[in-house]
């Protein structure tokens, strides 16, 4: 079920908080910080300031993206292998010659997918509260 991201409206802000807060339930080493309507207010808050697609009717993936600093802030799929991430990717990299990101360490699979997609760790870092997870951080360059 490859679906073609869309550009993310404030309506779609809720489908996206339930995106995480879902993904966080069913991830046993990930603790669920917040709740999908702190998680919508995060959303909504970033919303103006970034670039926000989402794959699916209804949304089952979103990405974030902050054009200013080249961070790519969340990619999250309820759906796995079956190329949605890629669709995402594929958006944030067109017309883009660097991107950034951080990933937890615990999440081998997304860090597979992240160099098949040409990313390269760069650094280690530890949890910043009141997350609980160690992070890489990696990058892109075309």
């Amino acid at each position: 079920m490859t679906t073609l991201p869309r550009r993310a409206t404030r309506e779609d802000v809720p489908a996206m908080a339930s995106v995480v807060a879902r993904w966080e339930a069913q991830t046993a080493w990930m603790d669920s910080v917040f709740t999908a309507d702190e998680l919508a207010g995060f959303i909504g808050d970033a919303f103006d300031d970034r670039e926000m697609w989402v794959c699916g009717n209804p949304v089952v993936a979103y990405a974030s993206f902050d054009p200013h600093t080249g961070k790519l802030g969340a990619l999250y799929s309820l759906l796995t292998g079956q190329g949605i991430g890629k669709a995402l990717m594929d958006q944030i990299k067109r017309d883009r010659d660097f991107i950034w990101l951080r990933t937890h360490v615990p999440n081998v699979a997304a860090q597979r997918f992240y160099v098949r997609e040409g990313f390269v760790e760069v650094s280690r870092h530890g949890a910043q509260p009141p997350h609980t997870v160690d992070e890489i951080q990696m990058a892109w360059h075309r």
